[in-house]
């Protein structure tokens, strides 16, 4: 599958039925949703469904439906998965990982912008 503007959409209501505010930025070839200055879901450029969440959790939500590894460098990254977008093709599921994101992001400080120059 590759990138779909429609999932965009959708996830940008997912997280306004959450009561947040996102920025979208372009990363990983795809999209990135910033809430309060961190990385919390986006869409890759293969059309997958990257979220960040709590690392302690890591084992425990590798187990959820059309959860597999996010590799970058090194090794797999603890607290980022990728998600098949046919797992979250459900509004309820689309919920969930979005709020298993939200759970950890909004607890982290808020990162400001980087000047650019």
């Amino acid at each position: 599958m590759v990138y779909d503007p429609r999932f965009e959409l959708r996830i940008a209501e997912a997280l306004l039925a959450q009561d947040v505010e996102a920025e979208t930025v372009k990363m990983f070839g795809g999209v990135t949703f910033m809430v309060r200055g961190n990385m919390s879901v986006g869409i890759t450029s293969k059309g997958d469904f990257l979220v960040k969440f709590n690392p302690e959790r890591h084992e425990e939500v590798s187990e959820w439906r059309g959860a597999r590894p996010f590799t970058m460098g090194r090794g797999d990254s603890k607290g980022i998965l990728l998600v098949d977008a046919d797992a979250v093709k459900d509004p309820k599921a689309l919920e969930k990982w979005v709020g298993l994101s939200l759970e950890h992001v909004l607890a982290l400080p808020i990162k400001d912008k980087k000047p650019k120059g």
